[in-house]
């Protein structure tokens, strides 16, 4: 299913003209599961994809897209999926397989990878190779980190708090229950948080999981105008999340998530930008002013090593389980950049991070736009 939120490049008449597509009358609006969503002005259906049903409605944002998309699923699971991704073969396999072990599984996450520098052809990844550009590079290790140690270890104790909107299958009934996805710039974040208050408010029994093998590659922005407005994004709907769930916090109805998941969010994540700047600021001004001392400069010694610990500990499990860069001077090079990134991506993230604090009530909360490149550009020739 594809749903086209009134978009103005286009998108419409292409797909009508790639997969010969005709208009079908279809009632639904008076459905009793019924999400409110934008005007759907109509629905196509392909002569050579019968399985294929394209969505178009007036632009209403990425979770008004979703939810008419949830509208008119029919099956006990829906997928969603990001236009700008490209999940590799056996992925909704691998994502449908909690479900099947458990008939508790609600919702299942994929991990997401940086398909910059790899060749697509066909809607399909053939090969995967390190991108030039040290911004890409380093923001491969950064998914890395956070997917291969952080929510591995959340879904351990059933308190992962986001599945990434770039893929992630959910239980139908469950989001139905829920109306959906809310209009809010951290769309996917909000809605797994609803889902555990929901059910444990409800003391139903449930799992959040994550598929590690599930492998979904997306396109990360490849200047530093477009990864600002993401992470200003990211961060805000983060905060909006962790505000909006708030009596979540430290409230023993919630269990490991009230104690333990919650509260690491809103210190390290939410709040952790701003103490790790004031302790920059304190060890420039401690060297200013000549009382630095050997304890400061180990604590700071300990900070660096522990982060670069989480960043080889990922690219180990990375090429012993999926083995995808398989040149040694490809190794080298992440290895490299990992020892690297502390002295200048890090000041980088926290500085944005930080930025989206400022304005954040009258700032923008729509999507906006980052430059990404196109699949049918990246070839092995470009990279040579």
């Amino acid at each position: 299913m594809v749903v086209n939120d009134g978009s103005t490049d286009n998108t419409l008449n292409t797909l009508i003209h790639y997969f010969d597509l005709r208009s079908v009358e279809v009632s639904f609006e008076n459905s009793e599961d019924w999400i409110p969503c934008e005007k759907v002005r109509g629905l196509y259906s392909s002569f050579r994809y019968s399985h294929l049903l394209v969505v178009d409605k007036i632009n209403g944002g990425k979770s008004d897209a979703l939810n008419a998309g949830i509208n008119f699923a029919k099956h006990p699971l829906f997928c969603s999926i990001d236009a700008d991704s490209i999940l590799e073969k056996q992925t909704l396999l691998k994502l449908v397989q909690p479900f099947l072990n458990s008939e508790e599984t609600v919702a299942v996450g994929g991990i997401v990878r940086v398909a910059n520098g790899c060749t697509i052809q066909d809607g399909a990844l053939k090969d995967v190779f390190l991108p030039l550009s040290p911004l890409i590079i380093t923001q491969i290790i950064e998914y890395l980190r956070a997917f291969l140690t952080n929510r591995i270890g959340w879904e351990k104790i059933n308190s992962l708090l986001i599945i990434s909107g770039a893929i992630g299958l959910f239980k139908r009934s469950v989001v139905m229950e829920l109306q959906g996805y809310r209009h809010t710039i951290g769309e996917d974040m909000e809605l797994t948080l609803r889902i555990h208050k929901h059910l444990r408010n409800k003391k139903r029994r449930y799992r959040i999981d994550f598929a590690p093998d599930a492998v979904c590659w997306t396109q990360v922005p490849v200047n530093l105008k477009s990864l600002a407005n993401q992470r200003i994004r990211w961060q805000r709907g983060m905060i909006d999340s962790l505000w909006s769930h708030r009596d979540m916090l430290f409230n023993p109805k919630y269990g490991t998530l009230g104690f333990l998941a919650l509260p690491y969010y809103w210190i390290f994540e939410m709040l952790g930008p701003v103490i790790e700047a004031s302790g920059y600021l304190i060890l420039i001004f401690s060297f200013i002013l000549g009382i630095i001392t050997d304890f400061f400069l180990m604590i700071f010694l300990m900070a660096y090593l522990f982060g670069l610990f989480f960043s080889l500990v990922a690219l180990f499990i990375n090429e012993i389980s999926y083995n995808y860069y398989k040149k040694y001077k490809e190794i080298l090079k992440l290895l490299l950049y990992a020892l690297l990134e502390p002295f200048w991506y890090r000041f980088l993230s926290v500085s944005l991070r930080i930025w989206s604090f400022f304005g954040y009530k009258k700032g923008r909360k729509s999507w906006g736009t980052i430059k990404r490149e196109m699949f049918m550009l990246q070839t092995r020739q470009n990279l040579d």
